[in-house]
């Protein structure tokens, strides 16, 4: 008993040095001047006034991209789980599309169709008047909207899954018209669930970086994570700078996730009894069906047809200048990639390696944390769970800027600091809370009778683990492994802060083509980003198929 106890302090000492150590360092950094403790300098960097305004335009915009996304999410999730619309499944899988794609690209491509002379002129030349509408705010809420909608529409579709229908038809029974049912009866049932989308959606906003970086940067609207990244790699380099609006950005992000559990403990409802209510479906009148397809086929075109598109063409492209006439269309854009400067292929073969390891090592880490959250003590246990669960909870540019500090200052000790095992380590840190909720999801399916009987039958503790516990748990395992693979993939936080001189991933590459006017190969490398984590994702869900 001794012994399980003391490996469990390890390993929470162990975590705490891998997660909340670079934490603490942001906020020494933005604190401590010349080994004084002091918060003049924090305090004149928040109240200066091009910061106070950034603090500002990024507090504005997370609201407007929780509205937008609100409009176009919650029609949807009503249309796909309370209407005949609901039997066609395969729209789930279309709407994780955009967010699956890489917000940075779907940003570039929606630059490249609707700039001067851009594909939508070249198409559409009367609409050239929507270009200055878009290169604005108004743009920038869009674009960002179009990528967060399908996390809203998922938890909101979720939720009214779970309001009985009999609810409904109560209300129907006592003469409550379709319109006050939904405003009295079935918008306050949701209303929980809907606040934890909003505030998610909200800290996600504000915490992009992408997007931001590429269009944001265009149209002069300066937020949080640019300028944290400029601070903290152009020079001059100002680590106390960067440190101070990182630690604005956690304390609004923690304030944010406070804000939701009080809501959500204030206005969630058990729905589910112990009686099964058997869900109708409402049947829409063909002018509300053909308004319904109208509505999912505008969505469909502006968040993955345009954006895609655009990049897809943008790819084939061989001179810019002539557009899209015929003969102007090339795969060479294609070819270079792979053979000119050898930075293509260099950049894809460091980009999966990263993905693989991280992805590994990440379904490793957070597999040992589930075990022994579950097999010590309730506090212990929640203790572990939080603690792998805080980067999802915290900016990643947050946290990759902690673990800049804190391996910079440890680089005698631990010198990993410039080399790809820090971009490993980031990786690991920054996507160890997909494994963990997988994990946690497959063990909460699993009866503990299971284990229990195997040590009846005289199996040791590993014993039991490998042969009857890890068998069951092993789709989790998969899963988490898959979603930190095809993300880490993509990744472009990380790289652009962290990597090694002279060391480009797939995300870096294609923001570098794109900057330095070279859009054919960095837009084919897009293409091949997207072709890669879409086959990847198939092939990865037919394994997990075949596990089960």
């Amino acid at each position: 008993m001794k012994g399980k106890k003391a490996i469990i302090a390890l390993f929470i000492i162990f975590l705490m040095f891998l997660i909340i150590c670079p934490l603490l360092s942001i906020f020494a950094e933005a604190v401590f001047q010349e080994g004084r403790f002091s918060l003049e300098s924090a305090i004149e960097t928040i109240t200066e006034s091009e910061n106070a305004a950034m603090i500002g335009s990024s507090l504005l915009l997370g609201l407007l991209v929780v509205i937008v996304s609100s409009i176009i999410a919650l029609p949807l999730a009503y249309l796909f789980s309370r209407t005949q619309l609901a039997r066609y499944r395969f729209f789930d899988i279309i709407f994780m599309i955009p967010f699956m794609t890489p917000p940075y690209i779907a940003s570039m491509g929606w630059i490249l169709f609707m700039q001067k002379r851009g594909l939508m002129q070249q198409l559409f030349p009367s609409l050239a008047f929507i270009t200055d509408w878009f290169f604005s705010l108004g743009g920038l809420v869009m674009v960002m909207s179009f990528h967060v909608f399908p996390f809203m529409m998922t938890m909101m579709k979720n939720a009214m899954l779970s309001v009985p229908s009999s609810l409904d038809e109560a209300g129907a029974v006592l003469g409550a018209p379709f319109r006050t049912r939904i405003r009295k009866l079935f918008m306050p049932l949701i209303t929980g669930n809907y606040a934890i989308g909003a505030l998610l959606v909200f800290v996600k906003t504000i915490s992009e970086y992408g997007t931001p970086s590429t269009l944001g940067r265009r149209i002069g609207f300066d937020v949080f994570t640019p300028d944290i990244h400029r601070y903290a790699t152009v020079a001059p380099i100002e680590f106390g700078k960067s440190a101070s609006l990182a630690s604005v950005l956690i304390g609004i992000c923690l304030l944010i996730w406070f804000l939701q559990n009080y809501i959500t403990m204030r206005k969630t409802y058990s729905l589910v009894g112990g009686k099964g209510s058997a869900m109708r479906l409402v049947h829409l009148s063909r002018p509300a069906l053909a308004a319904a397809i109208a509505f999912i086929a505008a969505v469909v075109f502006l968040s993955m047809v345009i954006p895609l598109f655009s990049v897809t063409v943008s790819s084939l492209i061989k001179l810019r200048g002539y557009g899209m006439r015929a003969g102007n269309y090339t795969f060479g854009n294609y070819i270079k990639v792979f053979t000119e400067d050898k930075q293509g292929i260099s950049a894809l073969l460091v980009s999966v390696f990263l993905a693989v390891s991280s992805a590994t090592i990440a379904a490793m880490l957070g597999t040992i944390s589930v075990t022994l959250s579950r097999r010590s003590g309730k506090r212990m246990g929640k203790l572990i769970e939080g603690i792998t669960l805080l980067p999802e909870m915290l900016p990643s540019i947050v946290l990759v800027l902690g673990i800049m500090l804190f391996y910079n200052a440890i680089y005698q000790v631990i010198p990993i600091y410039g080399t790809l095992g820090i971009m490993v380590l980031s990786y690991v840190i920054l996507f160890l809370p997909y494994t963990v909720q997988y994990v946690t999801s497959a063990y909460s399916q699993i009866s503990p009778s299971l284990a229990a009987a195997g040590r009846i039958s005289g199996g040791t503790p590993g014993y039991v683990f490998l042969h009857i516990t890890l068998p069951l748990i092993s789709r989790g395992i998969l899963s988490g492994w898959m979603m930190t693979f095809i993300i880490a993939f993509r990744e472009l936080v990380t790289p652009s802060l962290i990597a090694p001189t002279n060391t480009l991933t797939v995300s870096t590459y294609i923001n570098r083509q794109f900057e330095q006017g070279s859009v054919g190969k960095g837009m084919a490398m897009a293409v091949i980003c997207i072709l890669f984590s879409t086959v990847s994702l198939l092939i990865l869900n037919k394994a997990i198929i075949r596990k089960k």
